[in-house]
């Protein structure tokens, strides 16, 4: 309880009589401020760090006082972001030190801060040589087992985890907690492997994957497409993989491979979005894309049809039937060569993109479009408007002119034609 001091004045100090006035204030006392909820300014730091990175707002937010430190530590810790191996190996170090640290006394069988990850982003490491290609193997074979709440995992697709490092990933009981795998390189194995694959090991464990994102390394212009002797599929001994969550699938520079036939004959009744390399030119069971959407493709809403930027670049075709075996889809993306869909009845579809327009594209685009009457997007995907403030001889130019064209005919339709940026023409 506050005590009020009155104040008195005199005005005439010097007076026999002179009086004294009681200074009244004239705002009220300020109220002491209740102190904000731990709940509160957790969602505060989370914002900030979400917002502004971890780069350097962790290091200020920790050197604040005790109870910042108490609060920011689990949330820096959450998403963690690695750019390269020293940092990778300073990281483990600290997680395996604290692992060692702790006791079987404490409530919580997880040490800290290895059960705070959640996120682990390594997608901008790259390695030189094969040293630092099994030293990097080595950190995540003894990472994995003590980060388990780790539900988010990127990793760049140049590089191949080694089977123990996968093991150490999938082999444990907190393989459940797994959300997501992004940027995953893959070397296919023969058909006869289905059991061994150690992909295949680490999904059977992972049941409630939600997202996985695949590259397959090899390079299908020098390998010879035979037909492999895939024997019985799926094998009587083999149980279909259990990915009832799974939602988006990417399987780039991918034709065939002992996982992807896993994922041909699983139930994946999830499946939204789906990302694939197309190789309609190969019969099937050599080429198993073709088949895996007339498959899955009844459940899909966006299927995305993608090939890799190499040296020299090689491009298949697509299948026609694209429309008819995904009667749900809401968005299409296609790949040169840009292939003559059929389709008897209605669809669907709200947008469609494909690489640049080219000469005869638009012939084929006309025929498709009476029977999409929802459709109310077209994407260029690899061209951008050029910027305001060029000559109208470069506008229409090139394929800046034929877009414009195409921009003109499509307005009528009342279809907006966007670029790789999802953004319409500034005028």
């Amino acid at each position: 309880m506050s005590v009020t001091r009155s104040i008195l004045l005199s005005p005439r100090p010097y007076a026999q009589l002179s009086g004294k006035l009681l200074l009244l204030p004239l705002l009220p006392s300020p109220r002491s401020l209740k102190p904000l909820p731990s709940e509160v300014w957790s969602e505060i730091v989370a914002y900030v760090l979400l917002s502004e990175g971890t780069a350097g707002v962790a290091g200020n937010l920790l050197r604040i006082c005790k109870g910042f430190t108490e609060i920011a530590l689990p949330l820096v810790y959450a998403r963690v972001n690695i750019p390269n191996i020293l940092s990778l190996e300073r990281f483990q170090r600290r997680l395996h030190l604290a692992e060692q640290k702790w006791d079987s006394l404490r409530r919580i069988p997880y040490s800290t801060p290895g059960r705070w990850v959640q996120d682990l982003n390594l997608s901008q490491l790259t390695l030189t040589g094969q040293a630092q290609a099994l030293q990097f193997d080595s950190i995540l074979t003894v990472l994995f087992p003590l980060v388990p709440f780790l539900a988010h995992l990127s990793l760049n697709h140049s590089i191949i985890l080694s089977r123990r490092a996968m093991a150490s990933l999938g082999e444990r009981e907190e393989a459940i907690n797994l959300r997501s795998l992004q940027g995953i390189g893959y070397t296919s194995g023969h058909m006869a492997s289905w059991d061994h694959d150690p992909f295949i090991r680490l999904l059977r464990n992972c049941v409630n994957l939600e997202e996985l994102d695949m590259v397959c390394l090899e390079d299908p212009a020098e390998l010879e497409f035979n037909a492999q002797d895939v024997g019985e599929f799926p094998p009587q001994s083999s149980q279909p993989l259990n990915l009832p969550k799974l939602r988006t699938l990417s399987l780039l520079s991918m034709f065939s491979s002992p996982l992807m036939m896993a994922l041909l004959f699983s139930p994946l009744p999830s499946l939204r979005k789906v990302t694939l390399t197309p190789y309609d030119d190969i019969p099937y069971p050599s080429s198993i894309v073709s088949k895996f959407i007339s498959v899955h493709g009844e459940s899909l809403q966006s299927l995305l049809l993608f090939t890799p930027k190499s040296w020299p670049t090689r491009l298949h075709p697509s299948p026609s039937t694209l429309l008819e075996t995904s009667p749900h889809l809401r968005h299409l993306s296609l790949e040169n060569p840009i292939p003559a869909i059929s389709l008897t009845g209605s669809h669907p579809l709200q947008i469609l993109s494909i690489p640049r327009p080219i000469a005869g594209l638009w012939q084929i685009l006309e025929a498709l479009l009476r029977h999409l009457p929802q459709l109310s997007v077209i994407r260029i995907r690899d061209v951008r408007w050029l910027r305001k403030g060029m000559n109208s001889r470069a506008q229409e130019a090139g394929v800046q002119g034929e877009m414009r064209e195409w921009r003109k005919r499509l307005k009528r339709r009342g279809i907006r034609l966007l670029d790789a940026d999802w953004s319409d023409i500034k005028d």
